[in-house]
Formats: structure tokens, C-alpha cells, sequence
């Protein structure tokens, strides 16, 4: 019997792996309810990824309420591809890009009024820093989600709905992903933001640990070159997006900044780097340089307690 649904899942699959092809691409299924990750991450090239077994146990889990994303797959490095999560965004946006010559290869709209945006900006993998430092330059310019900026963040996979229960309509029917531009291709004007994205490495001093610090501690510290870099590559090198797909970004924080203590970072250079590097900093402090200071006292005063001080549970992992 002819499966209706399948076979427009099957297009709108296609109609995204035509615009962003790759070797592999890795798919994630997240229940909307609980955040927890279904069991295993699978890694699939696009014949794999299109064949009709693959997509009917993908709809099985949609419809249990997972929500199903995808990313190109390149191990250690972003595949050359970026995404801009536009929500509450414009198509207007868009065309803004198109003008700019940051044309995108893929337009998804995720839900009513919400859409996400892939460029390829290389045909070979890109470092990750480098990637998650495009990423921010776009969100800033064109108005998306800081948050999602990271080198490796997933996008929707088109042809499933999308399970968010804010993103329901009035009738309770969750929204389908759809793609409304595949286009392959590179950016046009990409030159100017690969060379603003390579990173700059501060050489930072050797301190002696202190049980105590405060960011008024080294006041006459050079500012710090690339903090956001900084951030972005200890935030993977802890595997931090892996684990918890929302994190706790105040636990985040104090991992990082206990990290930089740990290999001699002043105080004045790690409030930098969180001040710079975290996500949507401030988000809703209302005194963001004492939240920092606190943040600083905390991950040094864990520090000075045990050699391996353990992680907070209040960041489950999915």
C-alpha cells in the first residue's frame, strides 16, 4: 500500500541532503518532553539516510515525540557548514543575507514565524573555533540565537514535526519541519568573515592558586584576545553540548572558569572570558560582574578543596 506520509518525508529528506551534501551526517533524537536523547547517536551516509527502513523508524520515534536533527558529520571539526537559528525571525532576514552574498544553501521553516538557515562557507572541514566564531558573527548581524552558535550544533531534520509543546498550534498538531530553499552551493563573501573568525591565542601568566578570587584581583591584566574562543573550545573540550543539550549555563560557567584557574588564567582574563564566551551573557542577571566575581570564587574555592572536585548533577545529561 502507497504511504502518503512516508513518501513526502522521503522528498523533504532529500530536498535537504541535495542542498548540503556530505560523506556523512549525524542524526539525534531528542523526546521534547524530557530532553533525554534516544539511545545512541547514529552516523549515516545519504543513501542510508534516505532508504525507506531508516525513515519509517525515524517517524516511529517522531511521532513518540522525539524531535529528530541532523548535522553533517566531520569528527573534531565543523564539516564547512553553519547553522543560524533565526527564531521569531523574518523570511525578510533572508533576503538580507542574499543581498549580503552569505546566501544560505538550506532555509528551513522549524515552526510558524521560526526558521533555521545552513551556509557552507568550505568544501573541507573548518576548525572549530573558527566555525563557532562565524556562527556568532552571523547571529549578531542578522538577529539569531546566540545560543546556537556552537560549531557542531544540530539543526532540524525536514519532513518531521516539530515536538515542542510551545510550538503547537491551537488545535494541539505540532508543526512540520519544511524546507522553503535547497540550493547548493558556497557563500559568495565569505572571505572577510574566515579571516575575522581565525582565532588569536592570548599567552596568559602563571599564577599561584589562591583559595579566593575576585576579578579586581589583577586589574592591570591585558584584555583577552580571542575570549570567546576560549570559551567555546573548553565548553567542547568538556564535552559540554554532548551531555546536556540545555545546559545549566551558570554550571557551565564555573567548570570553564575552573579550567582557566586551574592552568594559571588571572581572575581578570577568565571574568573576561565567561563576560565574552557564554552564551546570551548576561541572560538575566541583574548584576553581571557580581555573578562573575561569585562564579570565580566558587570554581577557585572547589579548586583549593580537591584535586578532582566533582561535577554538579543539576546538569543532567540527555
Amino acid at each position: 500500500m502507497f504511504d502518503h506520509g512516508l513518501y513526502l518525508t522521503l522528498r523533504a529528506v532529500r530536498r535537504q541532503i541535495a542542498a548540503m551534501p556530505h560523506d556523512l551526517y549525524l542524526i539525534r533524537l531528542i523526546h521534547s518532553q524530557t530532553r533525554r536523547a534516544f539511545p545512541g547517536e547514529r552516523l549515516w551516509t545519504a543513501a542510508q539516510l534516505i532508504h525507506p527502513a531508516t525513515l519509517r523508524f525515524l517517524r516511529v520515534r517522531n511521532r513518540e515525540g522525539c524531535d529528530v536533527y541532523v548535522q553533517p558529520y566531520a569528527e573534531k571539526h565543523n564539516p564547512g557548514y553553519v547553522l543560524v537559528d533565526l527564531d521569531r525571525g523574518s523570511l525578510q532576514i533572508v533576503e538580507t543575507m542574499r543581498a549580503d552574498g552569505l546566501a544560505p544553501c538550506l532555509v528551513l521553516e522549524t515552526s510558524p514565524g521560526n526558521f533555521q538557515a545552513w551556509l557552507r562557507f568550505s568544501t573541507t572541514p573548518l576548525e572549530p573555533v573558527v566555525a563557532t566564531a562565524i556562527g556568532k558573527q552571523l547571529a549578531h548581524r542578522y538577529g539569531g540565537d546566540l545560543a546556537s552558535t556552537d560549531w557542531r550544533h544540530l539543526g532540524r531534520l525536514a519532513g518531521f514535526t516539530n515536538q515542542k509543546p510551545q510550538r503547537r498550534n491551537l488545535r494541539g498538531y505540532a508543526p512540520w519541519v519544511k524546507v522553503l530553499f535547497a540550493h547548493p552551493g558556497l557563500v559568495a563573501h565569505k572571505a572577510a568573515l574566515l579571516d575575522a573568525a581565525q582565532p588569536s591565542w592570548p599567552d596568559t601568566p602563571k599564577l599561584a592558586p589562591r583559595a579566593h578570587w575576585s576579578i579586581l584581583d589583577a586589574v592591570g591584566d591585558p584584555p583577552v584576545a580571542g575570549a570567546a574562543d576560549l570559551y567555546t573550545d573548553w565548553l567542547h573540550r568538556l564535552r559540554i553540548p554532548e551531555r546536556f543539550p540545555q545546559p545549566d549555563w551558570s554550571i557551565a560557567d564555573k567548570w570553564i572558569a575552573k579550567e582557566l584557574l586551574r592552568r594559571g588564567v588571572s581572575a581578570t582574563q577568565a571574568a573576561a572570558i565567561l563576560r565574552t564566551g557564554s552564551p546570551g551573557f548576561p541572560r538575566r542577571h541583574s548584576d553581571p560582574e557580581d555573578y562573575l566575581s561569585r562564579t570565580l570564587a566558587r570554581a577557585a574555592s572547589e579548586l583549593a578543596a580537591s584535586a578532582f572536585p566533582r561535577r554538579s548533577s543539576r546538569l543532567r545529561p540527555c
